[in-house]
């Protein structure tokens, strides 16, 4: 079994390479990095939760399409919110994304290491081809 790292280049604030690759296939498994709401520039965005949570989604799809995946391949999501006041808001964008059948997901509470309000990483599963 190989393993593929996709998207090494990216970069966060101020052009600093990321040490880590957002998106990493292992055989069949597609493991996707935790995504913030970062901007194209490696900015976080301002907002509050709805729209961070939604630029967090695009960044996860974005970092599947990296590994040819898309949300209809993720089976498992990690999500942790900065303010557990946020959860129930964050659900109801969080379920525009899945409209029908939903991933296995774990929600916590924790502190951020940037000044994002909410971080989600991703588990997929497509077979290579």
């Amino acid at each position: 079994m190989a393993i593929k790292h996709y998207g090494n280049e990216r970069s966060g604030a101020g052009g600093q390479k990321l040490p880590f690759s957002p998106a990493v296939r292992a055989g069949d498994y597609v493991y996707i990095s935790g995504q913030v709401a970062m901007k194209e520039n490696g900015e976080i965005a301002y907002g509050g939760i709805e729209d961070q949570t939604r630029l967090t989604m695009e960044n996860v799809k974005a970092a599947l399409a990296l590994a040819d995946c898309t949300l209809d391949d993720v089976f498992k999501m990690n999500v942790w919110l900065a303010d557990t006041r946020d959860f129930w808001t964050f659900n109801r964008v969080y379920a525009e994304f899945f409209p029908g059948e939903r991933p296995a997901r774990s929600t916590v509470q924790s502190q951020m290491m940037v000044d994002a309000k909410i971080e989600i990483e991703a588990i997929a599963y497509k077979p290579e081809k």
